[in-house]
């Protein structure tokens, strides 16, 4: 025989009492004994103790909320129950409420409400919906016996929460239920032995059901609610969270202890004294299988069996020297809280016995600091113990499963994935069984923390990226375009789940937390109402807190720059090819690059030196083997080297300008290429990366634009300018020529100094046959003496720019996976 157990979501109205009713017809045989326990219908129990609360206060409005009480039960009764049987059973059910009625109306006179007439007024919810729900099954065809569990469960007289004596209540239940046939039994209550209505608490309905299922041998538990069972984390939180297809005993409490709230542990006792299996079904799912609690369960693949939280718990601290070596603190400080009805939900001790620190509820925090203060006055007044420390507005959150026994490495993972999303720990707790590793976090970075252990455990080696884009011009808008076209190809060929959600611009941003459908992004962005800016597009990301969330910088601005250090003491890596942060003062660069270290936050920029060439990551791992650097050269911008490789005489050098201003290789201003401050900037970035420290000042800059044309108010004015001095670059250009040279404009960083300038190199040189606007580095160490390490290729451009933030993202990922 089986127990059924229907919640009150199970039983919510009408239409989900029929649906209740079609489920017992398809689970169960008439043949057989079969076990329904039912809770109150819908919020009933919540209803009817604010009912008793308001009526205690003397506030009349109690009345009506109880009349919408009265129609809520009788008109299931009459949806239920074919008109030709409901009076009888109409008038009973209205008899019980005009009692209920009268009970509340005595509150109401004297103003008092005892945890005794408190109980009684809330048995009414489990009675009124058995009792409904019996003659409805009746009357579709299935005989039901109508039983008022207090008749049966004998509890102590601890109203509110009642111990039962299960010997005295598994006798009465096997006298009562003896024969094959359906019964319908109240869950949540019982009674005293004086026959005075008692409550059995929280998961009072389920722990019914499990004391009828271990008192008659049932071959199964079943509990119906509207979940499709115990899940991996709570879908609240994790929204890629799924249902277990089964749990052990063990697993189930602890998991329930630390925030599961589909079952209640100590509703489980009975049936694990028995032996008996526990189901958690969907009531609105019937077809899913839920999920078996049972004794033992197989091995499993994965470590951990579920993650479950805590949230708005206080963690205290208990310290001093004069604690260490002293016995019976621990007793002093636990018997004091015990005493005063303040429940501890984790406790971690230091092995120095310095420090004792617990969590509590919220509720009981000052009462618990007043608690302890009391008792260990003497040692506080002495400064034997420091004042207790409170901690507030934290979070237990807890891995647990019974396959993370004598398995290393579990504690590994699980600081892993908090400390690569910066996610501080303040206490741990891990008991010898190794079933369960718990620990307390900021409250705020709980669903961050549960979201990145659940990633790390249960998703298959798919590692998610939460991409937030500042900047949709060129290079930003290309990078969305190849993200659109690679996002499957991630997901399926590296396991890489990466979603953009939020772009935003000067002026607008476009956000979706499930991810932007790249396709539309432009249109998207183009229509968004929201305001766009840094700050807007950093508050948003900050307020989310999600893990492995990445921050893209494809901008030039200085106001973005300006939050990266806020970003990074989020955790947050950064991936950007703006060059202003790691060319400014060498103090900000070091901050900032101190900062990511300290908050094992990436700060990926190799796209600011050479777009998408690998140039930043190549000196790096010279540099992580052991090479030693000699000198560095390199052309290092696109419209200087298109501009001296189309230089060949036969134009004047202004008509080579303006050609590249027209092909889109300057900028608009064609001076801010010419003056040499953007190569600067790049050499700068590669001398700090090498390890040398300068300032921007410190670079030697050869500034190509005539002084007479520095100062011109319009382009076309600087063009008409240095017209007059094409003759100037027309004898630079005769010069190389005569010694079978060209002109290139080169920065260099050797023995501590950084330069750029304009020189003349011959074919032995490596930059000798540099075409188009091509970008080339030479590494000249060690052990690359004879012959530097060359990198070269296309060094500036929108897509190329944007593949190499791309490959930076993907490389952020990859590390990630690796630590």
């Amino acid at each position: 025989m089986k127990v059924f157990k229907f919640g009150g979501t199970s039983l919510g109205s009408s239409q989900r009492i029929e649906n209740v009713i079609e489920l017992v017809r398809a689970e169960t045989s008439v043949s057989e004994k079969t076990i329904i326990v039912v809770s109150a219908i819908g919020k009933t129990t919540d209803t009817l103790l604010e009912i008793a609360h308001r009526a205690a206060e003397g506030d009349e409005s109690y009345r009506e909320s109880l009349r919408e009480l009265e129609i809520l039960h009788l008109d299931c009764a009459r949806d239920l129950i074919e008109p030709s049987q409901q009076t009888p059973i109409l008038a009973d059910a209205k008899r019980w409420l005009n009692d209920l009625e009268d009970l509340l109306n005595g509150v109401f006179l004297v103003k008092e409400l005892s945890l005794r007439s408190q109980d009684f007024i809330m048995s009414y919810g489990e009675r009124l919906s058995a009792f409904i729900l019996a003659h409805a099954l009746s009357n579709r065809g299935m005989p039901a016996t109508f039983v008022d569990a207090r008749e049966l469960i004998k509890t102590d007289d601890r109203f509110g929460c009642a111990r039962v004596n299960t010997d005295i209540s598994n006798s009465n239940i096997r006298k009562q239920c003896s024969e094959d046939l359906l019964y319908v039994v109240t869950g949540f209550i019982g009674s005293t032995h004086n026959g005075e209505t008692t409550t059995l608490g929280r998961g009072g309905s389920d722990y019914t059901a499990s004391l009828f299922g271990a008192a008659l041998n049932a071959e199964e538990i079943v509990i119906w609610t509207d979940v499709d069972g115990m899940m991996t984390a709570d879908p609240r939180k994790v929204s890629k969270a799924f249902p277990l297809a089964s749990i052990s005993y063990e697993e189930a409490m602890e998991l329930s202890h630390f925030g599961a709230r589909v079952i209640h542990p100590p509703t489980m006792q009975p049936a694990l004294d028995a032996g008996i299996p526990l189901r958690i079904r969907n009531s609105f799912n019937p077809d899913f299988a839920g999920t078996a609690i049972t004794r033992t369960v197989e091995e499993r693949e994965t470590a951990v069996t579920g993650i479950s939280s805590i949230p708005n718990i206080s963690l205290l601290t208990l310290k001093g020297s004069g604690m260490v070596g002293v016995a019976g603190i621990s007793m002093r400080l636990f018997g004091a809280l015990a005493n005063n009805d303040i429940s501890v939900i984790l406790i971690t001790q230091a092995s120095s016995e310095h420090t004792i620190c617990f969590a509590v509820d919220p509720v009981s925090t000052d009462k618990a600091r007043t608690v302890i203060e009391d008792e260990f006055r003497l040692e506080l007044n002495a400064g034997m113990i420091s004042p207790i420390i409170v901690e507030r507005d934290c979070s237990v959150i807890s891995a647990v499963g019974e396959s993370m026994r004598h398995r290393p490495g579990i504690s590994a993972k699980i600081f892993r994935a908090l400390g690569s999303n910066g996610i501080n720990v303040v206490a741990i707790a891990q008991g010898s069984s190794e079933l369960n590793i718990s620990f307390v976090i900021s409250g705020s970075d709980e669903a961050k923390a549960l979201n990145a252990l659940h990633e790390e455990f249960f998703l298959a080696g798919t590692r998610s990226l939460n991409v937030f884009l500042a900047g949709a011009g060129l290079i930003g808008t290309a990078l969305i375009n190849q993200l659109a076209e690679q996002q499957e190809h991630l997901k399926q060929s590296l396991a890489i789940d990466l979603r953009v959600l939020a772009i935003a611009n000067s002026r607008s941003m476009t956000c979706n937390v499930d991810g932007i459908e790249l396709s539309r992004a432009e249109q998207l962005l183009a229509d968004s109402q929201l305001p766009g800016g840094v700050d807007n597009i950093v508050s948003h990301m900050n307020e989310l807190n999600l893990p492995n969330s990445v921050f893209v910088d494809c901008t030039a601005s200085e106001d973005v720059v300006s939050r990266y250090a806020e970003v990074l003491h989020k955790s947050v890596p950064i991936v950007t090819p703006n060059k202003k942060a790691q060319s400014v003062d060498y103090a900000r660069y070091s901050e900032l690059k101190q900062l990511a270290h300290a908050n094992n936050a990436e700060f990926l920029f190799e796209t600011s030196v050479g777009a998408g060439l690998p140039v930043i990551s190549t000196l790096a791992d010279l540099l992580r083997s052991g090479d030693d650097l000699i000198e560095i050269q390199g052309v290092l911008s696109g419209t200087l080297s298109y501009i001296f490789n189309s230089y060949t005489g036969d134009r004047p050098f202004s008509e080579v300008v303006r050609d590249a201003q027209a092909k889109g290789y300057t900028e608009p201003d064609p001076r801010d290429d010419l003056n040499g401050v953007d190569v600067a900037r790049k050499i700068l970035i590669l001398s700090r990366e090498a390890g040398v420290k300068l300032e921007p000042q410190d670079v030697s800059v050869e500034n190509l634009v005539p002084e007479p044309c520095r100062t011109t108010d319009s382009v076309d004015e600087f063009f008409s300018k240095l017209e007059q001095f094409d003759s100037q670059f027309e004898d630079l250009l005769t010069s190389a020529k005569q010694q079978q040279k060209k002109l290139c404009y080169i920065a260099r960083l050797k023995d501590s100094s950084a330069s750029v300038s304009l020189d003349t190199i011959g074919p032995e040189h490596p930059f000798y046959s540099l075409s188009g606007s091509d970008n080339i580095v030479s590494f000249t160490t060690r052990r690359y003496n004879d012959r530097p390490l060359v990198v070269k290729g296309p060094g500036a451009g929108a897509e190329v720019t944007a593949a190499g933030v791309f490959a930076d993202i993907i490389r952020l990922a990859r590390f990630r996976r690796s630590i």
